[in-house]
């Protein structure tokens, strides 16, 4: 069974996905576009709240809510399964070359796309998460990333919905309806 991170019902976390091997999978937008796909069906049915996000080339950074279980399952789960079962149907489909890349040698999977090191971190604080808004939202303008020259201009992020009140996103919800 997949070993995800703990996640409770009714905190805010900061919350930091990778890609298996630092891969660059979400580099293509149709990747990117799998992993807001997914935020906006968990979040039109009620599963989860998310206050800001990123999308960057290899990892994401999000800061959400769980509101409800999925079925059985918590959200995040639900989020981590699906978006891993759109990668590979895809890359299985358009991208066979790169499939090894992501083999797994464990024992309940042939491919792994999410590192399983994740640490969500409960932001007890406005302060906080501001602050982790913040980084989350000038990560693409990094020296290192360089994925843009205004961090506002970077689509694949919440910060033209905090800094121009501009939502591009279905399903992002503004903090300070919750802090």
């Amino acid at each position: 069974m997949p070993s995800f991170p703990t996640m409770e019902l009714g905190e805010v976390y900061f919350h930091t996905a990778s890609i298996l091997n630092w891969e660059y999978l979400l580099k293509m937008d149709k990747y990117k576009k799998v992993i807001l796909d997914s935020l906006n069906h968990l979040s039109k049915n009620g599963k989860i709240k998310v206050y800001g996000f990123v999308i960057m080339p290899n990892h994401i950074h999000l800061i959400w809510e769980m509101i409800e279980k999925n079925g059985k399952e918590m959200p995040h789960v639900s989020f981590m399964k699906h978006t891993a079962h759109e990668f590979l149907k895809d890359l299985k489909t358009h991208y066979p070359q790169v499939l090894p890349r992501f083999a797994s040698n464990q024992e309940d999977r042939k491919y792994q796309f999410w590192q399983r090191n994740s640490l969500p971190i409960i932001l007890y604080s406005k302060k906080i998460l501001e602050q982790k808004l913040d980084y989350i939202h000038y990560n693409p303008t990094a020296g290192k990333w360089n994925l843009a020259t205004d961090y506002v201009a970077y689509y694949y992020s919440s910060a033209k919905f905090y800094e121009e009140e501009i939502n591009d996103f279905e399903f992002l919800v503004d903090y300070r309806e919750r802090f």
